[in-house]
């Protein structure tokens, strides 16, 4: 079993984690969320972060976009501390698809689409209109559908919008908060058909967190669990599954533990 070490520096790593620390302070009382975490994430993965209610994912992953900074420690994303990526556009280093799609409703999709780039105010008007048809396109939407408004999609087309939307930089990291939240099962197959298809195609390197087992068997290369404030365990899904902590158990192999040995061929033997 790999247990979680301190990341180690190399070239390949995109997203490197030490000593981090999340407290957050309210009147009277400090709530330590992450102690001394460590995370190393390389290049090419598709990693998913797994964890109980409030261990802190979605917190892990605004600091990696730089939203928000740790209490101490480092959190450095593409050799640049994540902390400084607002400053030179982090949409062109790291996209985000956040949980509802977050899309203007006063936008059409193609708008929604090419917000960043206009935002950037560096290309003319018909060439940003042509890249947000390419993205629109490679999330397997039609064409027809570019002028349409957020209220008039379903919740799997509002979530192809948004990642259209985080790809229209061509990012080399993509970030995902519950990507299948909110979808019915076929929506959700074909949206992880779709994610896995372009990790490969584009070389992307994907941070997941999500709580739905099959979203996490069918993407990740590599799981970490978020527990006691740290990473309790980072490696493939078989390995992590078969660390004995109370919560990966239950997590793992609880009433849902069925489905996943069917999803991994066999059943799973804690060691």
């Amino acid at each position: 079993m790999n247990q979680a070490t301190p990341p180690t520096k190399t070239a390949a790593n995109v997203v490197e984690i030490a000593k981090l620390w999340s407290v957050f302070h309210t009147p009277g009382h400090d709530a330590v969320i992450h102690q001394n975490l460590d995370l190393s994430i390389q290049q090419g993965e598709f990693m998913s972060i797994v964890g109980g209610s409030g261990s802190g994912k979605t917190v892990l992953l605004r600091q990696i976009l730089g939203l928000e900074t740790p209490s101490r420690g480092s959190v450095t994303v593409l050799g640049q501390p994540a902390s400084q990526l607002g400053a030179e556009g982090a949409a062109s280093r790291v996209g985000m698809l956040f949980q509802h799609g977050a899309l203007f409703s006063a936008f059409t999709v193609l708008e929604n689409i090419a917000f960043p780039l206009r935002e950037l105010r560096t290309l003319p008007a018909p060439l940003i209109r042509d890249v947000a048809m390419v993205k629109l396109q490679m999330v397997g939407l039609h064409p027809s559908h570019a002028h349409k408004m957020p209220a008039d999609l379903s919740g799997g087309m509002v979530k192809r919008v948004a990642l259209a939307r985080a790809l229209i930089m061509d990012p080399p990291l993509l970030l995902l908060d519950e990507p299948t939240a909110g979808l019915d099962p076929d929506s959700a197959d074909e949206f992880c058909l779709l994610l896995r298809s372009l990790h490969r195609e584009l070389g992307l390197t994907v941070v997941m967190v999500t709580h739905d087992l099959d979203t996490l068997f069918e993407l990740s290369t590599r799981i970490a669990v978020v527990a006691d404030k740290r990473i309790l365990v980072s490696g493939a899904p078989r390995e992590v599954m078969s660390n004995p902590h109370p919560f990966i158990h239950d997590f793992f192999l609880g009433e849902r533990g069925q489905r996943a040995s069917v999803l991994l061929g066999e059943p799973i033997k804690l060691t």
